[in-house]
């Protein structure tokens, strides 16, 4: 039986390179974007399907769920890429609540929303996989710790890493929730990564930074869940 995954935020950047990278597995894609041309082209190159899906907007989502169920039935892989920096200006005694609200919005609540909307469809999957793409600065023992070179060289954030932060302890009650179901729920870090969500600053490539996701999202039966994981291994929380 082929495996179906969803990938959000995957016309670009990791997000086509994890769709990519499953494709090669043998698995059948369909990739949310929010824009329906550029979802359609990114898909026509990828030889996958496409589907509208803004991870901010709960009917988006809805509808985006729905085609899933009348096209396929189930899932087997959730892929929560999308997401957005907010920039670099981000010192909390500076920075604009709306800001924060809007980060959040996608990093945090967008993940809540699709999640929740794709379970339906993960619990008739016989060996369901959720992803959530994070961040090493969500790791409150890196931020703190001023031996970290992530401390030393990351900008101070007031919005990007705290919902990073924030999806890492509710990818951890989605993990607590879901073991009893086989669904096994975790986190990957796909370093600094040259996208247009840093302004094409990072030092790794993309098919760098999909490599963890692609080795959470494709676990075995006895599989880790709730962890926090890049290439190196588990990311200290």
């Amino acid at each position: 039986m082929t495996n179906i995954a969803l990938v959000t935020g995957a016309n670009k950047g990791i997000g086509r390179e994890i769709a990519a990278g499953l494709v090669e597995l043998g698995t059948t894609v369909v990739i949310g974007a929010r824009d329906e041309q550029r979802g359609k082209e990114a898909a026509a190159e990828l030889g996958v399907e496409s589907v509208v899906l803004d991870v901010t907007d709960a009917g988006s989502v809805r509808a985006a769920a729905g085609r899933l169920t009348d096209r396929f039935g189930r899932l087997d892989v959730l892929v929560n890429n999308a997401g957005i920096s907010g920039g670099w200006e981000q010192a909390p005694s500076t920075v604009d609540p709306a800001l924060v609200r809007a980060v959040f919005d996608v990093n945090f609540f967008g993940v809540l929303t699709v999640t929740n909307a794709m379970l339906p469809l993960l619990r008739r999957s016989p060996a369901a996989r959720i992803v959530n793409v994070s961040s090493k600065g969500g790791s409150l023992t890196a931020q703190s710790d001023p031996d970290d070179p992530l401390h030393r060289s990351s900008p101070v954030s007031a919005a990007y890493v705290p919902s990073k932060a924030a999806l890492n302890s509710l990818t951890v009650q989605y993990a607590r929730e879901l073991s009893s179901e086989g669904i096994l729920v975790n986190l990957a870090c796909p370093g600094f990564v040259a996208t247009d969500l840093n302004g094409f600053r990072g030092t790794r490539t993309t098919e760098q930074g999909a490599a963890i996701v692609l080795r959470l999202a494709t676990l075995g039966p006895d599989g880790t869940t709730g962890g926090f994981y890049d290439d190196n291994g588990r990311i200290p929380w």
